[in-house]
C-alpha cells in the first residue's frame, strides 16, 4: 500500500453541487495513505479545497449533509444589481462563521483559488490573502453571483476559463498530481441511486443544528428567491456544457498524473440538498479511476 510519504497535489475542479463528489474523493486518499499536499481548485472546487486545507472539511461535510432544499434559499441575499441575482456576502459570513477567518499564508498546505478576470480574458490565482475572499472570487457564477471586487479587478467564477485548473501545480514538488473533473460524460442517469451513509436519527439531529444555525442569517428577501429555475437554470445548463467542454480540451493539453471523473448529470448545480450521495458518489469515483496506485 502506499504510505504518508506518496505525496499528491490535488486539483479540484468547478460544477456547482456536483463539487461535493471532492469531499468522497478526498476522504478515498486519505484513507489509502497519500498525503495531500497542494491544492488548486475553482469554484466548489476552490471551497472544498480551502475547507480541506483549513483542517474543517469533517465539519463542513456533516453541515453540508444536513441541508435541506428550503435552507438553500437561506444562503441567498438579493443583490439588485445588474451583474448577478445574489451578492454573497451571507453565504460568506455563513461558511466565516463555520471554517474561520482564515489567511492563506497561514495553511499548513499550497493552495490556490483560480478566478477569471472577465474584462482581460484572464485567469487569476489567489494564494495570498484572506481564504474566503479566494474562495468567494472564485465561486462568482455569473448571472446567480455579483462579480467580487478584488484588488481593483472584478472577478468572476474561475471555471468560466479554467474549470479543471492544473496549471497552479505545475511547480509543486509532490509525486502525483490528481485532478477531479466534475464535467465527465453523461452516466445516462439522472440521479443517482446511493445509498444515504446518515442514518435517519443523525440526519434529524444535523438538519435541526443547521436549521438552528441558518435562521440566524435569514431575512425578508429569501421569500423572493427562487433557486435554480427558469432562465437560470437554462443559463446553469449552458454553463455546464461550455465547462465540459473547456474541461476535457484543458485535461488534454496539461494531463495530470491520474484523474476522477464525475458525470456532469449527477446532479443538478444547485442541487445542495443533495451532498450525502455526492460524497459517496466521489468516494466511489475515486475508488473506480486510483484503485491501481494503491500499491
Amino acid at each position: 500500500m502506499t504510505t504518508q510519504q506518496t505525496t499528491v497535489s490535488l486539483v479540484l475542479g468547478s460544477g456547482g453541487a456536483r463539487g461535493f463528489a471532492h469531499i468522497g474523493v478526498i476522504h478515498w486518499l486519505e484513507e489509502n495513505g497519500f498525503n495531500i499536499k497542494s491544492i488548486s481548485g475553482c469554484s466548489i472546487g476552490a471551497l472544498i479545497g480551502g475547507v480541506y486545507a483549513a483542517g474543517k472539511l469533517e465539519d463542513f461535510s456533516t453541515w453540508s449533509q444536513a441541508i435541506r432544499k428550503v435552507d438553500i434559499v437561506t444562503f441567498m441575499d438579493i443583490s439588485w444589481k445588474r451583474s448577478g441575482l445574489v451578492k454573497g456576502d451571507k453565504i460568506i459570513s455563513i461558511l466565516t462563521e463555520l471554517v474561520g477567518d482564515v489567511m492563506i499564508e497561514d495553511l499548513p498546505i499550497s493552495y490556490t483559488a483560480v478566478a477569471t478576470d472577465i474584462l482581460n480574458e484572464k485567469e487569476v490565482w489567489i494564494n495570498s490573502g484572506k481564504l474566503f475572499d479566494g474562495i468567494r472570487a472564485s465561486m462568482s457564477l455569473p448571472l446567480l453571483l455579483t462579480p467580487f471586487r478584488y484588488k481593483g479587478i472584478d472577478l468572476i467564477d474561475g471555471g468560466v476559463l479554467n474549470p479543471v485548473p492544473i496549471a497552479p501545480t505545475f511547480n509543486d514538488r509532490t509525486d502525483l498530481t490528481i485532478a477531479v473533473n466534475l464535467s465527465g460524460k453523461p452516466n445516462g442517469k439522472s440521479k443517482t441511486n446511493l445509498d444515504n451513509k446518515i442514518d435517519g436519527a443523525k440526519k434529524d439531529l444535523f438538519s435541526a443544528k443547521i436549521t438552528a444555525f441558518l435562521d440566524s442569517f435569514k431575512d425578508m428577501d429569501n421569500a423572493l428567491i427562487a433557486p435554480d429555475n427558469g432562465v437560470y437554470d437554462i443559463a446553469h445548463q449552458a454553463f455546464d456544457a461550455m465547462q465540459s467542454t473547456i474541461a476535457r480540451q484543458k485535461l488534454a493539453a496539461y494531463p495530470p498524473d491520474h484523474f476522477v471523473d464525475i458525470p456532469r448529470n449527477a446532479c443538478r448545480m444547485l442541487e445542495f440538498d443533495r451532498a450525502t450521495e455526492m460524497i459517496e458518489l466521489g468516494y466511489q469515483a475515486a475508488e473506480k479511476s486510483l484503485r491501481h496506485i494503491k500499491r
